[in-house]
């Protein structure tokens, strides 16, 4: 995958005088299909989150609540993304590298994945990842 492949989704914001409603329906909004939902909070002043890629995950990220920035990275290209409102969400495909910082006071990362949790289909290691879409990237030119 390609930094490219990245992508801000808008949702539909649903206005009304008592309060905002958005929708994120599977396969439909959305380009996956919903199999884990979970969310980041009361991360520390200073502190990140992330420094991981999925060998087939792919996720959403939403600001529910707050800010914080996401660096996303293929291997060459590295690209910054600041989510601050609940009615959209960043798309990050399968291999592709992420760490969230820069994290507001009271901030809430909601993020829906394709997949249940498996340890199996994380790289924890950058330079593992590195090599990992360096022999894929060889692969494909043969």
């Amino acid at each position: 995958m390609k930094i490219n492949d990245c992508r801000i989704i808008n949702f539909k914001k649903i206005s009304d005088p008592r309060g905002n409603l958005t929708v994120i329906e599977s396969k439909k909004d959305i380009p996956i299909e919903i199999k884990r939902v979970y969310y980041i909070y009361e991360v520390p002043g200073g502190k990140s989150r992330g420094g991981h890629a999925h060998k087939n995950l792919e996720q959403i990220m939403i600001s529910i609540s707050g800010s914080f920035n996401v660096v996303v990275d293929d291997g060459q290209q590295r690209k910054r993304y600041y989510l601050d409102h609940p009615y959209y969400g960043l798309y990050i495909p399968r291999m592709i590298w992420r760490e969230m910082d820069n994290f507001s006071p009271g901030a809430v990362c909601l993020v829906l994945a394709s997949d249940y949790y498996s340890e199996s289909d994380y790289i924890r290691d950058y330079g593992e990842f590195i090599k990992t879409v360096g022999d894929t990237n060889e692969s494909k030119e043969r």
